[in-house]
């Protein structure tokens, strides 16, 4: 009898020590001397889900003692869910240390939608810091002007979710310094009063709408004036003038050459008309004579009239060289010998 008293105990001994084993009853007396109550239950029902029970039961320890109201069954779906409970844990850590109100569901919203929870709280509780470089635009003057600027941030964790990201507060704030130095009369408006961009922009109360964040400040940090784009534009326009003047010029003067190479083509077609009809000349004086319409003695006194016709010309200054071949060098007479 007392054999197999020994062998019931140690066979019940061995089931204790593989009920504490499998179930973790260690664990759940560590948590229930932390503070932070696990039923075994809880514990049976994540080892059979095959969950890191020592993990879970750390995390929600944690919680615990830093005063996060949080439960078994909200950290096992946030695991189950491939978020990063470690991180939400931290940031509602922080966030009542803090006396910063964040919710748990907004927590995990945050950390599961890919964003980094504990980075948002950080950054609401110690404001950051973006630089906005060389935002460049025109004053009415044509001079350009480039400013660099600093925004302070704070992020907004009751519009956390759903909101904007820093993107959206840089092109904000980028396209108002654009519309307010477009808007200047010169850039000297610019540079006397920098503070102009700065007030203007504090003034515009949706600057941050629907994005994560506050803006809390706005400061300059360089104003740099650069080309001349109204003197660059007006040269540029100048330029295209001159070449358009320089092409219709040039298009008139070919026209006046083409019109006077006509002109010219059409006085050689009338000189040679004038020189074919002075040939039918002699054939006609011919006929004439040949016919008895003019005697001979007509002809001679017609030609001397033409010499001397030709030689009152020349002596008054209004006969050509063309004229004046015949009369200057009159043809010679054929005497009977010749």
């Amino acid at each position: 009898m007392e054999f197999w008293g020994w062998l019931i105990l140690f066979f019940a001994i061995i089931a204790i020590i593989t009920f504490c084993a499998v179930f973790n009853v260690v664990l759940w007396f560590r948590a229930l001397m932390s503070g932070a109550h696990v039923s075994l239950a809880e514990l049976i029902t994540i080892t059979m889900k095959k969950l890191d029970a020592r993990s879970i039961v750390n995390y929600y320890i944690k919680a615990k003692k830093a005063g996060v109201k949080i439960t078994i069954n909200q950290i096992e779906n946030h695991i189950q869910a491939h978020g990063n409970i470690e991180c939400v844990i931290d940031a509602l850590i922080a966030a009542y240390n803090a006396g910063i109100d964040l919710k748990l569901a907004t927590a995990i919203a945050v950390d599961l939608s890919g964003r980094d929870i504990n980075d948002a709280v950080k950054h609401c509780i110690m404001p950051q810091i973006i630089q906005i470089n060389n935002v460049t635009a025109i004053a009415k003057n044509g001079i350009e002007v480039s400013v660099t600027v600093k925004v302070t941030l704070r992020v907004n964790l009751q519009r956390i979710i759903g909101g904007a990201l820093e993107e959206t507060i840089i092109a904000r704030i980028s396209e108002g310094i654009m519309t307010i130095i477009g808007n200047a009369e010169t850039h000297n408006s610019i540079l006397e009063r920098p503070d102009l961009i700065t007030k203007t922009i504090m003034q515009n109360k949706n600057l941050a709408a629907d994005t994560a964040f506050d803006i809390l400040s706005v400061d300059i940090v360089e104003i740099k004036v650069g080309r001349n784009v109204g003197a660059e534009l007006e040269i540029d326009k100048a330029e295209a003038v001159k070449f358009i003047s320089q092409a219709d010029a040039e298009k008139r003067r070919a026209e006046a050459v083409a019109a006077e190479q006509e002109m010219r083509a059409l006085t050689q077609e009338m000189r040679a008309r004038v020189v074919a009809a002075e040939s039918e000349l002699p054939r006609a004086l011919a006929g004439a004579l040949k016919q008895g319409n003019i005697s001979y003695t007509d002809y001679l006194k017609m030609d001397n009239i033409k010499s001397d016709s030709l030689m009152r010309q020349a002596i008054g200054g209004n006969a050509s060289d063309d004229m004046l071949t015949p009369a200057l060098n009159p043809p010679k007479k054929k005497t009977k010998l010749q």
